[in-house]
């Protein structure tokens, strides 16, 4: 099941950020804010009595950017990233286009973009604290 985060998810979903890289714990934790003025949004896959083993961080623009998306190691391979990618594009509307950015060398994140439709945009220098990044984009 997918459905919007709730600030009672906050501790789930710092658990599943802690496995990036280069997590935005402030852009999470804003999404989760139910007074925060922010655009950033936050949705989950759930497992069994309704835990999150997957979350979306997504910031509207131009294209709604997908800023992270993290499945637990347990729950992979089961077409929540998918889910989710989904769910937010039907969010953002029929001519909303999302993209993601993600480092050179992760080809599991690389291949999963490509399967759910996404293209390569070009690389982004110096986008991530140690080095360039590479842009995706599904229209």
């Amino acid at each position: 099941m997918i459905r919007a985060a709730t600030p009672a998810d906050a501790p789930t979903l710092a658990r599943l950020q802690s496995v990036l890289p280069e997590p935005s714990p402030d852009l999470l934790e804003s999404a989760l804010d139910d007074g925060a003025m922010t655009p950033a949004t936050a949705l989950v896959s759930t497992a069994d009595a309704d835990t999150p083993v997957a979350y979306l961080l997504a910031v509207p623009g131009e294209a709604v950017y997908v800023a992270e998306l993290v499945v637990a190691p347990d729950h992979r391979r089961e077409g929540r990233a998918r889910a989710l990618l989904d769910a937010c594009a039907a969010r953002a509307g029929p001519d909303a286009a999302l993209t993601v950015t993600v480092a050179p060398d992760n080809e599991a994140a690389r291949s999963c973009y490509r399967a759910c439709g996404f293209e390569k945009e070009g690389r982004v220098p110096d986008f991530f604290d140690d080095g360039d990044a590479v842009r995706y984009r599904r229209d």
